[in-house]
């Protein structure tokens, strides 16, 4: 189970650097002037354009920005904690991975209606966004799977066998200092952390 795991948390990686990278250099021209951009950030995007033939980045439909804002700010951070979380092999990367998965799988379902129901996706266009759908389950299906070596490492209290607290333990303090500001609050339940970020008035 372990190898299976890693070898999906690789594949994950490479697809959370990519899709984290073309956010930031293509997707976010959707939604902004392009007078922000460079003149060579908006050929990159133009060409993006025409060689995949995606109508959706010529039309900018209101549904499709609204995906687009949806990535920006909610899926975009999730992707940089992923691979931080795959790098650093943080306890609750499976938790963002599942967020990301299903609100990238939501997005991927609503794009995919609009391509086939219309009729206008070119081969290219659906060659494209096809293997984004499988992405988003093998993200939904690791956010599932055991982390590695879960039970091997523990006496199933949450400490190791000589007694000292566990790296899972330890990576929670760590991760509790971390956003241990005065506008943030966390709190922990049942030996799972869950952070509750709270600004304070």
């Amino acid at each position: 189970m372990d190898a299976l795991v890693k070898t999906i948390d690789a594949i994950l990686f490479v697809m959370f650097a990519i899709t984290a990278v073309n956010a930031v250099l293509i997707d976010v021209q959707l939604c902004l002037p392009a007078s922000f951009f460079s003149s060579s950030l908006a050929e990159l995007k133009n060409w993006y354009v025409r060689e995949f033939d995606d109508y959706l980045g010529k039309e900018k439909p209101h549904f499709f920005l609204g995906l687009i804002w949806v990535e920006l700010v909610f899926q975009w951070p999730l992707l940089v904690a992923n691979l931080y979380g795959i790098w650093a092999a943080k306890p609750w990367y499976n938790t963002t991975c599942l967020a990301y998965g299903a609100s990238f799988y939501t997005t991927m379902a609503a794009i995919l209606a609009e391509l086939i129901g219309s009729g206008k996706a070119s081969n290219k266009m659906l060659k494209l966004y096809y293997p984004a759908m499988g992405f988003a389950l093998l993200a939904i299906l690791q956010g599932l799977l055991p982390p590695p070596s879960a039970t091997s490492s523990t006496g199933g209290r949450g400490t190791t066998k000589n007694g000292g607290p566990t790296k899972e333990k330890e990576d929670d303090l760590e991760l509790k200092s971390f956003i241990n500001f005065p506008f943030f609050n966390s709190f922990s339940l049942e030996g799972d952390t869950f952070l509750l970020l709270l600004v304070q008035p």
